[in-house]
């Protein structure tokens, strides 16, 4: 089987080629990543020698990539997105470019061709909980708050559209917040990691009693095997972690992990429209697909911090923006002969 997979240079589509890689290895994987500041070729320097896997350098907005990428493959899982919220505050345009309009070429390419789609989208699309409110499932209705997830909402959208007006075979998988290896270190875990290790305060934001709930990447790379081995096209999965947690209680297990007391904490103004409780109801996905998370938070999180205290030239590279050069170097070596 191709699959073809679209922002396998971030965080989250780079675990998933690992992961399928490794569940598969008879597969072949064509990775097409803009790489924007995200995404990272580093992460994938284990398997450059492997047959089964290519890189494509490429903007999923272009067609004249999109196209003949997408009438190669059996299979499209769609994780390119621009992600970060604070960033969709600063500059909703290219969000909207990006996850909006970049899904559509994706959709128009799948229509003519017939692929199968696979859409990963976020549980950000529904808006807050209150704490007393039943986590959110696959009747929940949307209601974004922020440029990031009003674009994830909207190519959600679009997904469903053309399913129904065009029959393009499809899936679609909202997931609670992702933690793991490679997690680029703007967010949250990662960047309080980072900066504890550098011996620098940590920013939590407004109370720091936002709860969200936590999937372990590799849960969800699971996750969407499970969909795409089994689950009925037209329609939604919900994957999740089953681990609310407040923000102050990961800090303060961070804490703990990296011998680090309460002063470094400082809580710093809240950003705008921030959602105050994010939690998913997997259930279906357990009782159509057999699927739920097997990695416990508190050792997840564990083995996160030891990834990022053993990969900590992997940060700097990051926080520098070393990335290009290293792609530079990587192309000029095994791509321009």
């Amino acid at each position: 089987m191709k699959l073809l997979v679209t922002g396998g240079a971030g965080f989250i589509g780079s675990n998933f080629i690992h992961y399928w890689l490794k569940q598969h290895p008879e597969d072949n994987i064509v990775n097409l990543d803009v790489l924007s500041y995200a995404g990272n070729l580093e992460n994938h320097a284990s398997i450059e020698g492997n047959k089964h896997y290519r890189f494509v350098k490429g903007d999923i907005t272009d067609k004249e990539v999109v196209f003949p990428l997408v009438e190669d493959a059996d299979i499209v899982v769609h994780f390119a997105a621009e992600t970060h919220v604070d960033r969709s505050i600063l500059d909703p345009a290219v969000f909207v470019r990006t996850n909006v309009m970049g899904t559509q070429v994706l959709l128009e390419a799948v229509k003519e061709y017939g692929t199968r789609f696979h859409h990963v989208s976020t549980d950000e699309v529904f808006g807050a909980l209150g704490p007393n409110d039943p986590p959110f499932n696959e009747d929940t209705k949307y209601d974004p708050r922020s440029p990031y997830s009003a674009s994830k909402a909207g190519a959600d959208h679009l997904v469903r559209a053309y399913y129904h007006t065009y029959g393009i075979p499809m899936t679609i998988s909202n997931c609670s917040n992702n933690y793991g290896p490679y997690m680029f270190p703007e967010k949250m875990m990662p960047l309080f990691i980072s900066n504890l290790l550098e011996d620098k305060k940590v920013p939590v934001y407004g109370d720091g009693l936002q709860v969200r709930d936590w999937i372990h990447v590799d849960d969800h790379a699971r996750g969407v095997d499970f969909i795409l081995q089994k689950g009925t096209i037209g329609e939604t999965y919900y994957l999740g972690g089953n681990a609310e947690k407040k923000n102050i209680d990961i800090v303060k297990l961070l804490l703990t992990y990296l011998g680090k007391d309460e002063s470094y904490i400082e809580y710093v103004k809240d950003r705008p429209g921030h959602d105050r409780r994010y939690a998913i109801d997997f259930s279906k996905a357990t009782r159509e697909l057999g699927w739920k998370p097997e990695v416990a938070f508190e050792q997840g999180l564990k083995e996160m911090v030891e990834w990022y205290v053993a990969n900590q030239e992997w940060v700097a590279r990051c926080k520098s923006g070393d990335y290009q050069a290293y792609y530079d170097e990587w192309y000029n070596k095994t791509l321009k002969k």
